[in-house]
């Protein structure tokens, strides 16, 4: 597991309201490029390839790589990647560089022919590889087959809970949240980035690197909405139940009804809409 980094940094700014303007310290939260690199072949013939490059928050960075190798479809399972480690320089001011070079088994075939592009992901927008539901669909992703009923007192409480636990929400203001919940509503763990798709993989990272994937029998809480990549990601996790703050989107919905998901959006104090497979939902 990588040791925790600095995931906020102080700046002094100007407040302004109708009184006054005031000099004070703020804390923001950390944004800066992380590459993902992979080594992969047979002994004799080993490669290395940069995968991805992506602005996140520093912290549990290994996590994170391992969590985008497994939702991407590089990866099914822990016992393919043989290790991590940090490379390449420290940018000044910083406690460890910004490269991951993850090494994967040598008996995994890794298509990388089939990765069109050298993924690219922005902290605002997850563009992760899968531009529609025929892509998912070819990725071997299997719906949900899960029992899972949740009771709505449970959905209730999750928004509060999460964000009782978001530390650096909490010094910031600026952060998204991934949290993973058994079925009374009960947080195992959360994730914090300035990504909303990164904090779901790192949530997803730790999961497969402790493993507990799949999550037939856990709920996701997501801050913020639900985009097509985190109900892609949750898929690929097996999360029966997925909850955001915000809205989903018109192909969240539909590759969450297609994937077996039940779709939760708008979840605040004591109301929400159910977009998919209601029937889990119990009074």
């Amino acid at each position: 597991m990588s040791q925790p980094a600095e995931s906020e940094k102080k700046f002094r700014i100007t407040q302004v309201t109708p009184a006054e303007r005031q000099q004070r310290e703020d804390s923001l939260a950390v944004e800066e490029p992380m590459e993902i690199r992979i080594v992969f072949g047979p002994p004799e013939r080993r490669t290395g390839r940069s995968l991805s490059i992506t602005m996140r928050t520093p912290d549990h960075d290994f996590e994170l790589a391992a969590g985008f190798l497994f939702t991407e479809g590089i990866v099914d399972r822990a016992e393919q990647i043989l290790g991590f480690e940090f490379c390449g320089e420290i940018p000044e001011g910083r406690q460890r560089p910004n490269i991951v070079r993850v090494e994967l088994d040598s008996q995994l075939n890794v298509q990388i022919q089939n990765l069109q592009r050298h993924f690219y992901t922005t902290s605002s927008c997850g563009i992760c590889g899968k531009g529609s539901l025929e892509a998912i669909r070819s990725t071997g992703i299997k719906p949900v087959d899960s029992p899972l009923t949740v009771r709505l007192e449970t959905i209730y409480q999750l928004s509060d809970r999460l964000r009782e636990a978001q530390s650096v929400f909490q010094q910031t203001g600026g952060i998204h949240a991934a949290g993973l919940f058994n079925q009374s509503g009960e947080l195992i763990t959360q994730r914090e980035d300035v990504g909303r798709h990164n904090a779901l993989d790192k949530l997803v990272g730790n999961q497969l690197l402790e493993g507990q994937l799949p999550l037939h029998q856990h709920i996701l809480m997501v801050s913020g909405r639900s985009s097509f990549e985190l109900v892609q990601k949750a898929a690929a996790a097996q999360f029966p139940v997925m909850v955001s703050v915000g809205a989903p989107s018109s192909l969240a919905v539909e590759l969450a009804d297609e994937f077996g998901i039940t779709l939760i959006g708008f979840a605040s104090g004591k109301r929400f809409n159910v977009y998919t497979h209601s029937h889990r939902m119990i009074d």
